[in-house]
């Protein structure tokens, strides 16, 4: 979630005008990406989504780890909202090297400033067919109708994907199963990596679960983590999300993460709840 809830836009509002854009962000030069409309987010026009950023973290860290396994886990902290109007700049290195485990390290810069940052562990892959569980299969994806558009800005992010309910809904609080996709690579020219995927959906668990009152309450979420059990196939995730708060001014959101084959991980957000001030 981003910082401010969306209006008209202050002064310096960035304008992206011309052709549509086909991706979430065009390359411009060795690790910079220049951000489309595609990434603005549903409470600010000068924020980006957590999950593009989020995703362009992981294709970062992708890019930095050896061939022959997968990551495991990956935690983003979000510092501060991320430009729409930014250049942004990616910057990834391997912290703990390792045969067979590796932790690397993503800053996503704009404006020389670090704006967020992933922590992702990478494992080597070893044969565990034998005694693999077979993950839950999450509820199945309607094949019939019309996405259903969340209410809350017909632009941005929240355009850019397509959203499928399946067991509760935009327009009342509570816990949400929907399934979901891009509409757009993440960069242009690319095809996006089943990671990048389930990155770029991944934040919004809190926002497709809310319970309170967004008029009146602030639920933000500053770190997103995801454990992967497997690289998602094909181009739908399933979101199966739910929101508890706590007394003290926080909160905490969960989602089960799937794709059509079955539960490819779990995703979790720490929440700083907020009355909103008049």
């Amino acid at each position: 979630m981003s910082r401010r809830r969306a209006g008209g836009g202050s002064a310096g509002s960035p304008t992206i005008s011309g052709v549509a854009a086909e991706a979430f962000y065009e390359p411009v030069g060795p690790g910079l990406f220049r951000p489309t409309e595609h990434t603005i987010g549903p409470w600010s026009l000068d924020d980006q989504h957590a999950g593009p950023p989020s995703a362009l973290l992981v294709r970062a860290v992708e890019g930095t780890v050896p061939t022959g396994g997968r990551l495991s886990r990956v935690t983003v902290d979000l510092l501060r909202g991320v430009p729409v109007a930014e250049v942004l700049e990616v910057r990834a290195h391997v912290r703990r090297p390792g045969r067979s485990v590796q932790l690397v390290d993503a800053d996503l810069l704009a404006g020389g400033q670090v704006v967020a940052r992933a922590a992702a562990w990478w494992h080597a892959s070893t044969d565990t067919a034998a005694v693999a569980i077979p993950p839950p299969v999450a509820a199945p994806r309607p094949t019939a109708g019309l996405p259903v558009a969340p209410p809350w800005l017909q632009r941005g992010y929240l355009a850019a994907m397509e959203w499928f309910p399946v067991a509760g809904g935009f327009d009342r609080p509570g816990p949400m199963t929907v399934w979901t996709r891009m509409r757009y690579p993440l960069v242009s020219g690319e095809q996006p990596t089943g990671l990048q995927r389930l990155l770029a959906v991944a934040d919004s668990g809190n926002g497709v679960s809310w319970v309170l009152d967004l008029d009146h309450w602030l639920f933000i979420n500053t770190e997103l983590t995801v454990h992967v059990l497997r690289e998602p196939a094909g181009e739908w995730i399933c979101l199966d999300a739910a929101t508890l708060v706590g007394a003290d001014g926080t909160g905490v959101a969960t989602s089960r993460l799937s794709d059509q084959v079955g539960e490819v991980g779990r995703g979790a957000q720490a929440l700083v709840i907020r009355p909103r001030t008049p």
